[in-house]
């Protein structure tokens, strides 16, 4: 049996440093928080506020370091109440996504598109997908025991690279649906 670690992805963003200097002012630099599963990967302490056509969403995190281009992951439920329409999407595959207004401190920058709801995906180390005989952009399914909440996930898109660590992400509103607990692991499947 092949586990992986099941982690809540919850809302964020992705900024450019020229979107980041906008919205927090000229040579502002992110400022770690915590670092996150995936090398590297950071939570800040700048929190923005994401506008949409009905509402909009504060207070949601910025994850560093700067990206090549922006990027707004929401659950679908936070994209339906802002008034957005759902784009489920692998990261960084953002033509024809909604855009939105990122509002910040000192500035804020409308994004034409690059609101997306993540596509659940598993992030993988070669040698775990070798292991496995897995291939990168494989799709897998993923059985989560929980207690009262037991379901299994498809269409759970494989990225292999050396710069993972392995565990699995999905959005909140999957991570409720299940009755997810820090530390869960779930059972690949490679196909039903």
């Amino acid at each position: 049996m092949a586990e992986i670690l099941i982690e809540t992805s919850a809302r964020h963003v992705h900024v450019t440093q020229e979107t980041l200097e906008i919205l927090f002012g000229k040579g502002h630099e992110l400022t770690k928080k915590k670092d996150l599963s995936q090398p590297g990967q950071f939570a800040c302490e700048e929190r923005i506020t994401v506008v949409g056509p009905k509402k909009e969403l504060a207070n949601v995190s910025i994850l560093g370091p700067v990206r090549p281009a922006d990027q707004v992951e929401l659950s679908a439920t936070d994209a339906r109440s802002i008034g957005l329409g759902i784009a489920v999407r692998e990261s960084g595959d953002v033509a024809n996504t909604p855009g939105c207004i990122l509002r910040g401190p000192a500035g804020e920058v409308e994004i034409k598109e690059g609101v997306i709801v993540a596509q659940r995906h598993i992030h993988m180390i070669p040698e775990t997908a070798e292991k496995l005989g897995i291939n990168n952009k494989d799709i897998v399914w993923v059985k989560c025991n929980t207690n009262g909440r037991t379901a299994i996930l498809g269409d759970v898109v494989v990225r292999v690279s050396d710069k993972f660590a392995d565990a699995m992400h999905i959005d909140t509103d999957e991570s409720n649906a299940i009755g997810a607990t820090p530390n869960m692991m779930g059972e690949i499947i490679k196909s039903l």
